[in-house]
Formats: structure tokens, C-alpha cells, sequence
């Protein structure tokens, strides 16, 4: 991996100082660390999200709220 002149970090710096990225609160999510999953989970949450064109955190969402459906309806 290449790394970055000091004149390109202060040409960034400087952009990005000027020039802040546009960001929609009402788009922002919660971030938790990152999970590990077994490769089974992987392979299953991969091929799900390929075949529902969502991401994956969409469709480990979709399961949980599942889960959460479950256990208040017993």
C-alpha cells in the first residue's frame, strides 16, 4: 500500500477543512463493533443479501427484530 507526501495530507487536510462532508442525521445509524461470525453465517448472510439486494447488516436487522417478534409474542 502506498503511502501519502506530506504535501498531499496538507492539500486533504485542507479540502476537507474547507470543503466538510454533507452529512443527513436522519440517516445516521448506531455503530457497534464489528462481529465475527462463523463461516456458515458469512456464506448465508452473503448469498441472502445477494439475493434481496440488501446489505448484510440489513438482513441481520430483519433477524433480530424477528427474534424480538418471537419472544414478546410468548
Amino acid at each position: 500500500m502506498e503511502t501519502m507526501t506530506e504535501e498531499e495530507a496538507f492539500v486533504l487536510t485542507e479540502y476537507y477543512s474547507k470543503n466538510p462532508p454533507k452529512v443527513d442525521p436522519s440517516k445516521a445509524r448506531l455503530r457497534i463493533p464489528m462481529v465475527r461470525v462463523d463461516n456458515a453465517t458469512a456464506e448465508y448472510l452473503a448469498e441472502k443479501a445477494k439475493a434481496t439486494h440488501k446489505k448484510p447488516e440489513e438482513i441481520l436487522g430483519i433477524l433480530v427484530r424477528e427474534q424480538i417478534a418471537l419472544q414478546s409474542a410468548i
